[in-house]
């Protein structure tokens, strides 16, 4: 397939705040709008003691982790000159699950709320709250894919775990859904990609080094169709 970019407008979904830079940080450095729209970015109770993550990133609190984080968003997307949007969902590291209908009615309220654009979500791999997010995504794909576009990312880090990405296609296809891989790759954009994944650092000094690697490689992305023929 051709590549498509720069589209003029993008918007992406994102679990974590960091996820939609370290997924598609290429993608939004190409687009002439964009905006990053993460779910579970929600305050936890100040008086929360730091979960484990928290705590190996530095942090004693659980509202001061979050604080320092959305800092880090802010920056990181400063640099991309994307705009940061975030919601009130709370990371399932602070002990209260979301449901993906809520997810799906929240983000239908506030895309509703932006400018037309392509929509890029994620494929939902291996964290919970990352597979919340890609049935919410997958729900309103359905319902809006006649009305704007939308790409699926392959969720940065966890795509190098063996198989994965291979599972949620074959997932798709049991649903009679027909994923087709973009041809997106923006070298020229590496740097600043870079430059804004670089800003996330209370999270990155928690993966190895390979793991990092992980996010100087070509984003990919797949576009879903159903399956007439099924």
């Amino acid at each position: 397939m051709e590549n498509m970019l720069p589209y003029e407008s993008v918007i992406v979904i994102s679990p974590h705040l960091d996820d939609g830079v370290f997924s598609c940080g290429m993608l939004l450095a190409a687009s002439a709008v964009a905006s990053v729209v993460t779910v579970f970015a929600g305050m936890p109770d100040a008086a929360m003691a730091a979960p484990e993550w928290d705590r190996r990133a530095g942090f004693a609190t659980a509202a001061q982790a979050m604080l320092a984080r959305r800092r880090e968003d802010g920056h990181g997307l400063e640099q991309l000159d994307a705009q940061p949007l975030w919601l009130g969902f709370l990371d399932s590291q602070y002990g209260v699950p979301a449901e993906h209908g809520d997810i799906a009615a929240q983000l239908a309220s506030t895309l509703q709320e932006l400018p037309a654009a392509t929509v890029a979500a994620p494929l939902g791999l291996f964290h919970s709250d990352h597979l919340l997010v890609q049935q919410a995504a997958l729900a309103l794909w359905r319902k809006s894919r006649q009305q704007r576009q939308w790409l699926f990312y392959e969720d940065a880090l966890y795509r190098r775990l063996p198989g994965l990405v291979q599972q949620r296609l074959a997932a798709w296809r049991d649903q009679q859904l027909v994923a087709t891989p973009m041809s997106l790759h923006f070298p020229e954009l590496a740097a600043r990609k870079a430059a804004a994944a670089s800003a996330y650092a209370s999270q990155l000094a928690l993966f190895t080094a390979e793991q990092r690697e992980d996010l100087r490689t070509p984003e990919r992305y797949w576009q879903l169709q159903c399956d007439e023929t099924g």
